[in-house]
């Protein structure tokens, strides 16, 4: 088949297909995101993957088996130790993780905390795993009285700074995420990202900006964006993509503001005239529903979701191939607040298909897309995962 002029992934953040092979040695048992979001509400109502094959792959509560799936339809499992965003994806770019980050649910060492201390000349106040908004409202009044920043972590390997964009100047912030970054970067921190978290507003009625930043650790290897990138190929990262990747081999970068943002984005994206590379990363699945194991606000995400597909689909042309997955699991129906280790989904599809998709064999990494994403553009595999391009008729 002769290859595609652009492909477009879209990962689905944190949706999850059902309990991997190993995921008691990730404390996880009996997790299904999906399988349990569609149960908590009786069902989903998500027809357009239905039409691609979401229930082939095994059947959803709500979403009928499709008898013709349009999408080529299987589960992936990952391979790297982690359970994270920046696992996820970096596998997905043919990249394997064996050295999980490190998280810190205890909050961070003394020593790091003194240093951020010392550098900054304001003290830190929290260090301890929190929702973001549910500490800003419980800090926020005494940040703005004694100008401490609010550092805290969560389930992921991450440290995140909270400060009002009255109290600390942007710049300023992001000049000591800066420098928390550059001392985190190796043994013992190793952490996946600094982020900052700007708010604004007044005590009881405070909101975070959309200037958030995320200092990510660059990718351990070179991944199939770089091999795009580096053959003069367009890589249009959307979302939280680039910073995930620390912006190598991205092109073009594009901030979007939400799940609904992004479709906006995507769909702007398509009308675009370039060959390469879209990838989009649909962040509230996981940020906004899944940590805060919230089921109803999940499937209704989701269901929001699946109604944007028909504009994706209408844009599509025989030159485009769509990949849908997602990145680890986070069910919403299980104990704590983090990810959850599961199979993901893998959907692809073009219209080029005029007999439809089928089953493809379980794939046993993430790293099989980015393989099909380099095989598909001829350029440097990465040194992980096997292309599925020539099984897709």
């Amino acid at each position: 088949m002769a290859q595609f002029k652009r492909i477009h992934l879209i990962v689905l953040d944190s949706v999850g297909i059902g309990e991997a092979p190993d995921a008691a040695k990730f404390d996880d048992f009996g997790v299904d995101t999906l399988g349990h979001i569609a149960r908590e509400r009786g069902g989903l109502n998500m027809p357009n993957m239905a039409k691609l094959g979401l229930s082939n792959i095994r059947e959803i509560q709500g979403i009928p088996k499709a008898d013709k799936p349009l999408a080529y339809y299987t589960k992936m499992q990952e391979a790297s130790s982690g359970k994270d965003t920046m696992t996820g994806h970096w596998e997905i770019m043919g990249l394997r993780i064996d050295t999980p980050f490190r998280v810190f649910p205890d909050g961070f060492p003394e020593e790091l905390i003194s240093r951020i201390e010392k550098k900054t000349g304001r003290k830190v106040i929290g260090n301890k795993p929190a929702s973001g908004t549910e500490i800003i409202d419980e800090l926020g009044e005494e940040h703005m009285k004694t100008g401490a920043l609010i550092i805290y972590t969560s389930a992921d390997s991450v440290l995140q700074i909270a400060a009002h964009e009255e109290v600390v100047p942007l710049k300023e912030l992001y000049e000591i995420c800066e420098y928390c970054r550059e001392i985190t970067l190796e043994d013992p921190y190793m952490l996946g990202r600094i982020i900052a978290r700007p708010f604004v507003g007044e005590p009881g009625r405070f909101t975070r900006t959309a200037n958030r930043h995320d200092y990510a650790l660059k990718p351990f290897g070179q991944t199939t964006m770089n091999a795009l990138k580096d053959a003069g190929y367009d890589v249009i990262a959307l979302g939280k993509i680039s910073d995930i990747y620390d912006g190598e081999g991205v092109t073009k970068a594009v901030r979007t503001l939400s799940n609904m943002d992004g479709m906006d984005k995507l769909a702007a994206t398509m009308d675009e005239s370039f060959t390469g590379l879209s990838f989009i990363n649909l962040v509230d699945f996981d940020a906004l529903y899944g940590h805060r194991r919230n089921p109803q606000g999940y499937g209704q995400a989701l269901e929001e979701y699946d109604a944007r597909l028909p504009e994706v689909f209408a844009k599509l042309t025989e030159d485009d191939l769509l990949i849908i997955t997602a990145d680890h699991g986070n069910d919403p129906t299980y104990r704590g607040t983090d990810h959850t280790r599961e199979y993901v989904p893998l959907l692809v599809y073009s219209p080029r298909f005029r007999e439809g998709g089928r089953e493809l064999p379980l794939r046993k990494t993430f790293a099989d897309i980015g393989a099909t994403v380099a095989d598909n553009f001829g350029v440097t595999m990465p040194a992980h995962g096997t292309s599925f391009l020539t099984e897709l008729k």
